[in-house]
Parts: structure tokens; C-alpha cells; sequence
């Protein structure tokens, strides 16, 4: 999944339940827009549901629930980018200018990170890395 959509789902749903929500409700459904006025209209109303779920979540402190949340909304952003590749410069000007900047330092840091796990087993080797891994090779 592209970076700017896994950033974006996290950044997206930690953003609806700040005091910006109307901002950011308008700025998310306007990524839908060029797909019609109707698909645009639907995103704005599962926005307000997710943010209901969310601040539930939160008071719950269920960070499961939360996370299924995140993980779908990045799966309906990375299906955005697959149908108009346009869409993914304006996701990424989108999560600059309009998620981003509302989120406290936390909130921004969560966004950010990288999280990884591998399970090995027998002889298996796992080798993780945030970006790139170099090596000689070899054993």
C-alpha cells in the first residue's frame, strides 16, 4: 500500500474527531468529488459515522475498533488512487494541508510511524527495516 495512503487513512481518521471535523469533512469528501456529487454526498455521510464509532471507540478505549476503522478508510483511499491516479496528488496535498496540521504532536507522531512484526521460525530469518536494506550478501 502507497505510503501517502496507509499516512493518510491514520491521519484521516485521528483528524474527524477534532474540533475540525467540518474542515476536514469537506476537504476528505472533496477527494470523491470528481467522482460525482453522489459519491462525494456518500463519503460525507460515512465520515459522520466513523467519527460517532471513533469518539465511542476512544471512550471505550477499544484500539482495535479504531484501527479496523483506520485500516478501512485507507483501503477506500487506495481504491480512490487506483481508479484516477490524479487523485493521488491531491491526497498527498490533502493529508499536508488539511489533516496534518490539526492533529496534536501525538496524534501526528502516530501518523508517522511505522509499525512491523514478523514471526520466524526453524531457520527462518526475518529482516525489517522503515526503508531501505543494504548487504553484502551472503551468509
Amino acid at each position: 500500500m502507497d505510503p501517502v495512503v496507509v499516512m493518510a487513512g491514520t491521519a484521516l481518521v485521528g483528524a474527524i474527531v477534532t474540533d475540525a471535523y467540518q474542515h476536514v469533512r469537506g476537504a476528505a469528501a472533496a477527494l470523491w468529488r470528481r467522482g460525482g456529487s453522489e459519491q462525494a454526498a456518500a463519503v460525507e455521510r460515512d465520515l459522520d459515522e466513523t467519527r460517532v464509532r471513533v469518539l465511542a471507540a476512544r471512550a471505550d478505549g477499544d484500539q482495535e475498533t479504531e484501527e479496523a476503522i483506520v485500516g478501512n478508510w485507507r483501503l477506500r483511499l487506495q481504491d480512490l488512487v487506483r481508479q484516477d491516479p490524479v487523485a493521488a496528488e491531491e491526497l498527498k496535498r490533502v493529508l499536508d494541508q488539511d489533516l496534518l496540521p490539526v492533529l496534536d504532536a501525538a496524534e501526528r507522531d502516530r501518523v508517522r510511524s511505522v509499525h512491523m512484526r514478523a514471526t520466524a521460525s526453524g531457520n527462518a530469518r526475518v529482516y525489517q527495516a522503515g526503508r531501505d536494506i543494504r548487504g553484502a550478501g551472503g551468509r
